[in-house]
């Protein structure tokens, strides 16, 4: 359903339920967080988030389950602790995540997209927010990255409405950071890139985008100067210039 492998420090994160159009059940978004937490603690320098499945993304969470969330109010408070905390795990990684979107990314798998660093959209990417359809609301901290993402206004279209939009509006309004013919080749030439500097820099370089006012990045940044890294790829290009 839900699996990662790491390849030359690149993790790759996988949506695979084709039977269900990659429909994420509460299992999934446990199996999810706790994906992100082995990855986290991996030699991994940048995350790719990607399906199996040609032409659909994800369908967002399994509608399947609804049914028992109308008897079970317990479930409901499941389903949503679990869901959240696999967007937030997600969105701690401290590595920079590519969302690799070439198919149907739908309701709570945009808020997934939304706590990746990087979305790429391809040809076939199509995007909605749909809980108002079904009467249903969208997590408070998910409309939150929704509007930072692309404005209230967009975020308000999106939400309100459920309508679809396209792989160029996506990259217009924000949603989507790239507009690429293929999502998937484009994530790994981004990986590799990210991969090949120093992964310390990486990382604090992300924090600070997540968290401009932290306390460590004035000391993160003095520090760098004097780290192994630092003057083994200083030397490097010094000679490199002669």
């Amino acid at each position: 359903m839900i699996g990662w492998q790491l390849h030359d420090h690149i993790a790759i994160l996988t949506l695979d339920r084709g039977g269900a159009r990659n429909a994420i059940p509460i299992t999934g978004w446990e199996a999810l967080a706790a994906a992100a937490a082995e990855i986290a603690a991996s030699e991994a320098r940048a995350v790719i988030l990607r399906s199996a499945m040609p032409g659909v993304f994800s369908a967002g969470a399994d509608l399947a389950e609804f049914r028992d969330l109308v008897v079970q109010p317990a479930l409901r408070v499941r389903f949503r602790e679990a869901m959240a905390a696999a967007i937030e795990a997600v969105a701690a990684l401290p590595m920079p995540v590519i969302a690799a979107v070439d198919g149907g990314c739908f309701g709570a798998a945009v808020a997934v997209t939304l706590a990746c660093d990087i979305v790429l959209a391809g040809d076939a990417a199509v995007f909605a927010t749909t809980p108002a359809k079904l009467g249903l609301t969208y997590p408070a901290g998910d409309v939150v990255r929704l509007s930072a993402r692309v404005g209230e206004g967009q975020a308000g279209l999106m939400l309100f409405t459920g309508t679809r939009i396209d792989a160029d509006e996506a990259a217009r309004i924000g949603l989507a950071h790239r507009r690429v013919a293929h999502a998937q080749p484009v994530a790994h030439e981004l990986a590799n890139a990210i991969a090949a500097n120093v992964p310390e820099a990486v990382r604090a370089l992300k924090a600070v985008l997540r968290d401009p006012a932290g306390a460590a990045h004035v000391r993160a940044f003095d520090d760098a100067f004097g780290s192994a890294a630092f003057s083994a790829r200083l030397h490097g290009f010094l000679e490199g210039k002669r």
